[in-house]
């Protein structure tokens, strides 16, 4: 009985401590020259995305406005707040065409939702077909006033942050009308890069105290490629996945893939100096020559100077399969079959993705528009692309790995899931598996990965290749959970006037403004 008092004590003191943290982002074209190139971009105020931060159980208050004008990009937008589950307020996801119409053109909207007792490492984008490949994307901090590992770094704030994109020379739109694997021209750390043959524009610099410990934020925020990242003389103590507080792991290197966040603590114990930040990629240039993917830790003390060398020394390379949560380990369903389970085989046919035959092509109406107005939304989509999930059910997805343009990073809106099976596994871990929002498929046929999730969100939540080219080209689906909840009863949906105007707004415009 202590101890439950305990705990509404602790809830109570949460939320009352809880604020409204509110922004605005103006989404422009301004002109940008991260790796020395100069293009027009999609941006918030004329830079990539600022950083978002709130605490645990705060409220977001973003104000959008769309003030885009150039033909040559996207000018409608919808920004997508990835990993943030949005529970009872699927309406501000800001999927396109699932949980929403894109915002015109000279028009605004505000998304208000809570965080929700989430915490960690997110971000957002862009989830209006390929835009966020032109610049619009920045991460978010939730910030937990109880972190479990707040005894072990010192220091966490914005300087923590690491992002790492790929950049095109070419707008988004042309990239994608190609249908060839695209080619990042260069790629970004914190918003920084060179391209190979620039004359070496500056690199960003991450700076550190020695004695001190660092908690390091890292994002992928690309539209492609995966990088093995290490900081050159420094392991890395994992402590974070997608949000998900796991139990340390020291390694020397990661692979992280498009969407996916890491925690790690880093020591400055190494003598005063500039050692390399490197993210090789999966595609695009790699390697290191002349200062291309890589950024400077620097030793404050140390001279500003960039450091010696192209290597990069690997290591204890992370495993996902290592990685243990540090709060209910156990998977939906423990070792008992799920409800419903799926496999999706994916191919590839005449420019398109396929999973399971069909090629996810956005409807006029967005899912969630279909099932507030009482409509199957299975009928108003190619057949096949939307699901019907139960609620309160144990709900596991397999994608067998090796399918062309592999590995696949999968994310799925409005849930973490249990990775019960990763890449390389063989056996299934129903005990203590990492959980996280994205994962990927594997790149071998061999390959077979496996999550699992419970039906306690109802909203429509698409489920999707986060390689942002191969989502334009088909591949995902879309998970309706508990439809009829959403409309009545504690779960239904929260959306607003201005919310209901989108898709209006939107339908009346010609095609040359979308």
């Amino acid at each position: 009985m202590l101890n439950l008092l305990a705990c509404a004590l602790t809830l109570a003191l949460g939320l009352a401590n809880a604020k409204q943290q509110r922004y605005t982002i103006n989404v422009v074209d301004a002109n940008v020259d991260p790796d020395g190139f100069p293009r027009p971009a999609i941006t918030v105020d004329g830079a990539f995305g600022p950083l978002l931060t709130a605490k645990r159980n705060d409220d977001f208050k973003i104000e959008v406005n769309n003030r885009l004008s150039d033909p040559r990009m996207l000018k409608g937008t919808s920004i997508h707040w990835h990993g943030i589950f949005q529970h009872r307020t699927a309406a501000m996801d800001g999927a396109a065409f699932v949980t929403q119409c894109p915002i015109a053109s000279g028009h605004s909207f505000t998304y208000e939702f809570p965080a929700g007792g989430q915490s960690g490492t997110y971000w957002y984008h862009s989830h209006y077909s390929t835009q966020y490949c032109d610049g619009l994307r920045g991460p978010i901090v939730i910030y937990d006033p109880r972190d479990p590992y707040r005894w072990m770094y010192d220091v966490d704030d914005a300087s923590t942050v690491i992002t790492f994109a790929d950049w095109y020379h070419a707008f988004a739109p042309v990239v994608a009308a190609r249908h060839v694997p695209p080619r990042p021209d260069s790629h970004l750390i914190n918003g920084l890069g060179r391209y190979p043959g620039s004359t070496g524009g500056p690199l960003s610099v991450v700076s550190v105290e020695k004695g001190k410990r660092y908690r390091m934020r890292l994002i992928n925020m690309a539209c492609d490629p995966n990088y093995l990242v290490t900081f050159e003389g420094h392991t890395m103590t994992v402590i974070e996945a997608d949000g998900v507080t796991t139990k340390p792991r020291v390694v020397n290197s990661l692979q992280i893939f498009v969407g996916q966040r890491y925690s790690v603590i880093l020591s400055a114990n190494q003598p005063i100096g500039n050692y390399w930040i490197r993210a090789n990629p999966s595609s695009g240039s790699q390697g290191f020559a002349g200062g291309i993917n890589s950024a400077i830790l620097r030793y404050e003390g140390a001279p500003a100077l960039e450091p010696n060398g192209t290597a990069q020394t690997l290591g204890t390379t992370l495993l996902e399969q290592s990685l243990v949560p540090y709060y209910n380990p156990k998977p939906p369903g423990g070792h008992h079959p799920p409800d419903v389970d799926f496999v999706f085989n994916i191919t590839f046919n005449n420019g398109s993705f396929l999973m399971n035959g069909v090629s996810y092509q956005p409807p006029s109406v967005p899912v969630l528009l279909q099932i507030l107005n009482g409509a199957d939304p299975r009928e108003l989509l190619p057949k096949g692309a939307v699901y019907i999930l139960p609620r309160n059910s144990v709900i596991q997805i397999s994608v067998p790995g090796g399918s062309l343009g592999a590995p696949h990073p999968f994310h799925l809106h409005g849930h973490a899931f249990s990775v019960i099976r990763s890449v390389g596994q063989t056996v299934y871990n129903y005990d203590n598996p990492v959980q996280r929002d994205v994962v990927s498929t594997g790149g071998s046929k061999t390959d077979f990965t496996t999550i699992r999730f419970r039906t306690d969100n109802p909203g429509p939540w698409i489920f999707h290749c986060h390689i942002d080219w191969h989502l334009a080209f088909g591949l995902a689906v879309v998970f309706a959970e508990d439809p009829a909840g959403q409309v009545r009863g504690p779960q239904s949906q929260k959306h607003n006037k201005a919310w209901d105007q989108l898709c209006p707004i939107w339908d009346s415009l010609p095609d040359s403004e979308h």
